[in-house]
Order: C-alpha cells, then structure tokens, then sequence
C-alpha cells in the first residue's frame, strides 16, 4: 500500500461514522485515493455530501498512521491478503438488516492475522454483570477451543468477555478483541492490561481511528463486526435486552450458527440465554459442542460418557425379564413370562444370563431380584 492510498484510506475512515454504504460505493468506483480527494472538495452527490460535510476538512492520516506506526499496527484495506473476505461475504446476505455493510477499513494491532483467524473461530460473548457460573463457564469454553485450535472472539468488555479473553490468553491460545473505539483508547479502561496482552498475543481489531471513544451506538455498530469475525456466537450469560442478544441476532442475520449456554432459571442473568434457547438457537455445554458447529466437515464432537451400569449389557429380551421381576418377594416363570409379555419358552434362557450377571436369583422354584448389600462401615 502506497503512502498515497494509506492516507486515503486514514482519512475515510474518519470521515462519516461507518458503516455508510454511499462512501463504500465511492470507494468502489474510483478508488480510495479519487474518493479522499471528492470528499475534501465537496465534490460528491447527496446523501454523502450531507454525511460528510462536518469532518471532511478535518484530515489526521498521517498522524492516525504514525501512531499506529509507532505501535506496531497496521491498516488492513480490502486490497490487502489479511482482509477476511470470505467472512465479510456474509454481508451480501443480510442487506435487509440496517447497517449490514462490511467495515471500510481496520485498524489492527497484534501478531494474528485476520484472514487466518476468521477460518475458525468462535466468539463468546454475554452481560458486563456476570456471575461466578457465567464466567466459569465463559473461561472453561475458551479454554475448550483454543485447545481446539479455534480463536476466540469477543468483545474486550467486563464480565463474559473478559473471562473468554483471559482463558484464551492463559491456555496460549489466539484470541481477538473487536473494539467500538479507536485502538489507542483502552476500554474499559480496567482492561487496559488485558487488551495489552491481547495486543500482544493475539489481535486488536477496530474499524474506527485513534482518538475515537466509545459511544453506545458504536457498540451496537462493532457487534457485527464480532458476529463476522466468527463461525459461530455463543451467549454465556445474557439479560433479555443485551449487546450480547444484539450480537446473536447479528449472527444469525449473517447466517452464523447461534449457541446459549443454559443456566439456573432463578437467575436473571441467564433470561437472554434461555430466550435464545426457545427461539432454536443451540445448547451449548462444553467446548466440543462449539467446535462441531465452526470446526471442519466431519469433525464431530465426542459423545459424552454416561455412567456404565450391569443393564448396559442386557439383551432387550433380557431387560424386559429383569424389570418383569418383582421389586420385592418373588415370583414364578409363568408370572414372569406374564408381566414381560413373553412366552414362558423365552423366559429362561434370560433369567439363566441374569443369574450369571448376579443380577436374579432362584429361590424355591421362583425367581426375584438380587440387590447389592451395601457395605459395612
């Protein structure tokens, strides 16, 4: 990227608050260098010119790309091998929703690329208010899929995404944090360590310059952008009206898979969760339940043990002579075979396996069950 088209491209970015489709146009149809130069002018058609008429005399590129210089970032354009285009696609598919656009540009900070890791990846997301369990289960997910090899999205913010954010981090894992504000403005500002180790590990993504604060719409703005990144959102913990439920509907209008984790029906907040649930979206309980939705074809989560018991192995017939046997005293083959609705022929060869599996007994001619005894002491 010239110096040209780099501060072209620093320039838009400041120039109208994204996403706006006009300037995407623009861009498209002349090139970011024509575009910056149209904007300065006022040379450009309505609705752009109005959205841009009160910061396109204010032109910082070059100290916005020298901060990010001096930082070790990076400015990631559609012209570039690291843009996801492949997860921005999903953009075309959600033109109904307002703001449904991909970013004009990001600004970027860290060793993770993004192209690499959109391919597979998750985002974990849920309320500032976390509880113990929400944040237990929020760190024991990361952990689950960074072990996986799946990067962990989220959002940089306290409660759920942060416990995500410091599992992925604790367990040598990429992680990414998609910001609301510019990448000089750590928030909250309690996480500044944390995004600092993020910055370092994994990758800081943001579509708005340096100096950019956070604002409550650009949060709403940014949580299309964590639904993009990943193959699939999860909600740990939720209220019903959340940023959170805000991101699980931005994936689902992108056409990712959306996943709930449930949680106690006393607690308020895991309501968006459990309203999640009854809309269809997935039960998500352990990591391996994630990686099945966003991992590749044929990569089929484990099936989880269940405790193993005599009865496992009992043949159907076998089963339904045992449950046949009276829970207490005993019984005779023909009142067996009667209860089992089994002919008396085919009830002994069952009973003779159960006495083998010191599972019945015969006393005086009947049968009954033989119970453990527990033992003394």
């Amino acid at each position: 990227m010239t110096d040209a088209t780099s501060g072209a491209w620093a320039y838009l970015s400041r120039v109208v608050e994204p996403p706006c489709a006009e300037l995407a146009a623009l861009v498209s149809r002349v090139g970011p260098v024509e575009a910056a130069e149209r904007v300065r002018r006022g040379d450009v058609h309505e609705p752009l010119a109005r959205r841009t008429e009160a910061r396109r005399d204010i032109d910082r590129g070059a100290e916005d790309l020298a901060l990010l210089a001096r930082r070790g970032g990076r400015l990631i354009s559609p012209d570039d091998d690291e843009w996801p285009t492949l997860a921005f696609a999903a953009f075309g598919a959600a033109r109904a929703k307002p703001d449904s656009r991909p970013p004009l540009v990001l600004w970027a900070l860290g060793p993770a690329r993004l192209d690499d890791t959109s391919q597979r990846s998750a985002a974990l997301v849920g309320t500032r208010a976390a509880t113990a369990y929400g944040e237990h289960v929020a760190a024991d997910l990361a952990t689950g899929l960074v072990e996986r090899d799946v990067a962990v999205i989220s959002g940089g913010a306290y409660g759920i995404d942060g416990a995500a954010h410091r599992a992925a981090l604790a367990a040598d894992g990429v992680t990414v944090a998609v910001l609301a504000g510019g990448i000089d403005i750590p928030y909250p500002a309690g996480h500044s360590a944390l995004l600092h180790r993020v910055s370092a590990d994994g990758l800081l993504v943001t579509e708005y310059p340096p100096g950019v604060r956070p604002a409550r719409h650009r949060f709403l703005t940014r949580n299309r952008l964590v639904a993009a990144f990943a193959g699939a959102a999860v909600v740990v913990e939720a209220g019903l009206r959340s940023g959170a439920a805000n991101t699980a509907a931005w994936a689902r209008a992108l056409g990712r898979v959306v996943g709930a984790v449930p949680g106690p029906v006393t607690s308020s907040a895991s309501t968006g969760c459990h309203a999640l649930l009854r809309a269809g979206a997935e039960v998500i309980t352990r990591a391996d339940d994630i990686v099945e939705l966003v991992g590749r074809i044929g990569e089929l989560a484990p099936d989880q043990l269940h405790p193993a018991t005599p009865l496992d192995e009992l043949s159907d017939d076998e089963r339904r002579v045992y449950e046949a046997l009276p829970g207490r005293g005993v019984a005779s083959v023909d009142e067996i075979a009667i209860a089992a609705a089994l002919e008396p022929a085919r009830i002994l060869a069952p009973l003779a396996m159960l006495e083998i599996a010191g599972l019945a007994e015969r006393h005086d001619g009947c049968w009954r069950i033989v119970r453990k005894r527990r033992q003394p002491g």
